[in-house]
Formats: structure tokens, sequence, C-alpha cells
């Protein structure tokens, strides 16, 4: 089933209020060395008010032992709908694929993805590091939005107004497309990181703590792009023999 579009057309109002007092912020910029990565197909929210230009954003990899966490932040057409977009995790791989791919070519449609590893996810740990890579894939959209859902709890500090929705990425377009880019875009990575650490298997659980993952990590001891800070990988690199 598809998302409700409610939240988009409800906030509407409320982002009239929000853009004049982001008026007062400084301009979005991503931080020297960021890997976002962002796209465009057209733009029709020129025609729009920029309080009008409303975000999604969500995130993919919070729970992993390895591998980096990803956000995505997208800005939808307007009077977007789709069939079948929701919550990329209720969404079979092959779906999301097909979605992806859909999302990336439709006209009007603006987004960008922010990849933070796992050494600063150990640096910041893994809460500043999901906040940190949703306001660099706010800083990395072409457009500017004058508003932003986030999926889950509100981030402080962010730069643009924001409103929190738990359980966002079943409740808004903008949002369950994010969690598409964010899903998809991690899964790819992680697949490319089983080719560069076969003995792994990454590619089969995209970094989450199944037994099969443990059972290598205790076997060949952690990656470079396992989370040290996470207690299963931090165990396992003192459980001798």
């Amino acid at each position: 089933m598809g998302c409700s579009f409610l939240h988009e057309r409800r906030l509407r109002a409320q982002a009239r209020k929000a853009a004049r007092a982001a008026e007062a912020l400084p301009p979005l910029q991503a931080g020297e060395g960021d890997f976002v990565v962002s796209g465009s197909r057209g733009s029709p929210t020129r025609s729009k008010p920029p309080e009008l230009v409303i975000a999604g954003i969500d995130e993919a990899g919070r729970g992993p032992l390895a591998g980096p966490v990803v956000a995505a932040a997208v800005i939808l057409p307007v009077r977007f709908s789709h069939p079948l977009l929701t919550d990329s995790k209720q969404l079979s791989p092959a779906v999301r694929e097909t979605l992806y791919e859909e999302l990336t070519a439709l006209p009007g449609l603006h987004w960008a993805v922010a990849i933070v590893d796992a050494e600063e996810v150990d640096r910041l740990n893994i809460l500043r590091a999901t906040h940190e890579a949703m306001r660099r894939a706010v800083a990395g959209l072409p457009v500017c939005p004058g508003h932003v859902l986030i999926d889950g709890c509100p981030v402080h500090p962010f730069p643009v107004e924001q409103t929190a929705l738990v359980g966002g990425d079943g409740l808004s377009y903008s949002i369950a497309a994010a969690s598409i880019f964010a899903k998809v875009t991690r899964d790819r990575l992680m697949v490319e990181m089983d080719a560069l650490y076969p003995g792994y298997h990454f590619a089969r659980h995209k970094g989450y703590g199944t037994k099969l993952h443990l059972d290598m990590i205790d076997r060949h001891g952690p990656s470079p792009i396992h989370r040290r800070s996470f207690s299963p990988v931090r165990q396992l690199r003192f459980d001798f023999d």
C-alpha cells in the first residue's frame, strides 16, 4: 500500500511560517570531504515559493556491525503519488531497486545521499553520525527546502525547520522515497564491500549481526569497515580460545 500524502499538505501552512524564520539561517553547505551524491530531474520547484518546498529525510544502517550509515533527502514533484511506495523495510530488494530506478528518472525529483563511514561512526557514536549524515544530505540537495520531514525523532541542531514523524516512512511519500534511496545505496555499497572482504559475506547480511556474520568476525577478526565501538565487535576482538 502507498503512503498518505496528508502530512505534506498539512505542513505547507506550517512551512510558510518556517521559511520566514529560515531566511535568517546561513546557506546550506556540505563540509569539505563529505561523501555526498545528489541528483535532479528538472526543476518545477522553481515555480513554487521556497517555503512550499518540503524534503523527506530517512536513514539506513544504524544497527549493523559493519559499513556506513547512509541518509537521504528527497524533494518530490507536486501531487506525487505511487501505489507501491512505502517504508523500504516492508519491500523486497527487487521492488526497492525498481522504485529506485523509477524515482531517479522522475521529472521534478531532487535528491541527495550522504554516507558516513564506520570510522566516523566510531568517532562520533551512531546517533551523532546518523544526524550528521542527515545534515549532509540536506546540504547536498540541488534545491534548498523550506521545511523537512524527518523519520523518527527530532535532530538538533538542524539547518532547516523540521517536523519529526515516528514511523514517517509509512506516513509520508517524501520520507518513504528517502528510505528507498538510503537503503538501496547502502545495500549496493555492502555488495561492493563483499568483493573487497569476501570472508565476511557482506552481500548476504549487509553488515547486520546475524549468526553467520558473528561467526565470520570470530574466525577472521574485524575488517577495516567493522564498527569497533559496537559491543559485539569489541567483545569478539578479545575472545581468545
